[in-house]
């Protein structure tokens, strides 16, 4: 949880700084790239603030109307997040986009004074995005490194492995969101260079396009990713047949005759077995040997929060 929310905090001081700069440099220079950017740059804003919420909101205890806790909250704000992600950043770019590319809006050309130094226009645009590029890229080092940490943590061996497997939702957004501004900012500096050079709107207008499907398709697999955890997903393959040997192995069990898991928040696992024990048990020693599955369970993973076993004699 530590490691998720440093890493929102990380994302949220970049994008701020970045969208003041980019709005900036669009007012000066005009160019449907920066526009694009701006709108990116805004929308990342907001969705740190809404991560950050749900991570706020998750950390509530367990209540009678909510006795597995709110560990899903984070689950449906990081859904929120790609809604947004989707309608404004996404839309709004490729709008502006199109309508560069139709009406031939290009950045405003000429020279810009500041603090008494002329210089070309587009030396805003470039100055603005390579200090995005930077800002982005120390934000998405630290999304990275600690993706990274929980790979090694759960024996995942890629990030396509972590993607499909982690349940930390708000590290998998802001990494996501990270990698997009950096290639979004890419994709704007190499526009805005070509049209500067050439003389040819359609690249800086392309660009601005492209920036917004880019949006919208990134925004599409998360709200896929966020949805099968919203909707009750079980542990990964894997662990819960490493859980259910846990149990079975267990001396005094006959039988698991039932068995699930589903992950009631980013690091929260519920699990629920129906298990037949030795008839000759009483009950205080079926007790002591529910108690002692509860341990192992949660010395596999520690994301093991809720075990119910139900006794069947």
């Amino acid at each position: 949880m530590a490691g998720s929310k440093s890493v929102v905090l990380a994302a949220l001081v970049a994008n701020g700084a970045i969208a003041v700069l980019k709005f900036m440099a669009f007012l000066l220079t005009g160019s449907p790239s920066m526009l694009s950017e701006t709108y990116h740059s805004i929308s990342d804003t907001g969705n740190q603030v809404f991560l950050l919420i749900g991570i706020r909101y998750s950390g509530k205890k367990p209540s009678r109307g909510h006795p597995f806790g709110y560990g899903k909250a984070q689950f449906f704000y990081s859904f929120l997040v790609s809604v947004l992600l989707f309608g404004i950043a996404g839309w709004e770019s490729l709008k502006h986009g199109y309508d560069a590319i139709i009406h031939g809006h290009s950045a405003a050309p000429g020279m810009v004074t500041l603090a008494g130094v002329t210089f070309d226009a587009v030396y805003v645009s470039v100055a603005v995005l390579l200090g995005a590029i930077a800002f982005e890229t120390y934000a998405f080092v630290k999304a990275h490194a600690e993706l990274r940490r929980q790979m090694e943590e759960y024996g995942w061996s890629n990030l396509v492995e972590a993607f499909r497997e982690t349940s930390d939702v708000t590290t998998l957004t802001a990494f996501t969101e990270d990698a997009i501004a950096l290639g979004g900012a890419s994709v704007a500096l190499v526009g805005i260079v070509l049209t500067r050079v050439t003389g040819n709107h359609i690249y800086d207008a392309v660009s601005a396009a492209f920036i917004g499907v880019m949006l919208m398709g990134f925004a599409l697999a998360l709200a896929w990713e966020n949805k099968r955890l919203l909707l009750g997903e079980s542990a990964p393959k894997g662990l819960e047949s490493d859980f259910e040997s846990i149990i079975r192995d267990h001396p005094g069990v006959t039988h698991v005759d039932r068995f699930r898991t589903m992950f009631v928040g980013p690091s929260a696992i519920l699990v629920a077995a129906d298990v037949s024990f030795d008839p000759e048990l009483d009950t205080e020693d079926i007790d002591a040997d529910i108690s002692r599955i509860e341990e192992k369970l949660r010395g596999r993973d520690d994301r093991v929060r809720f075990v119910y076993v139900e006794p069947e004699l």
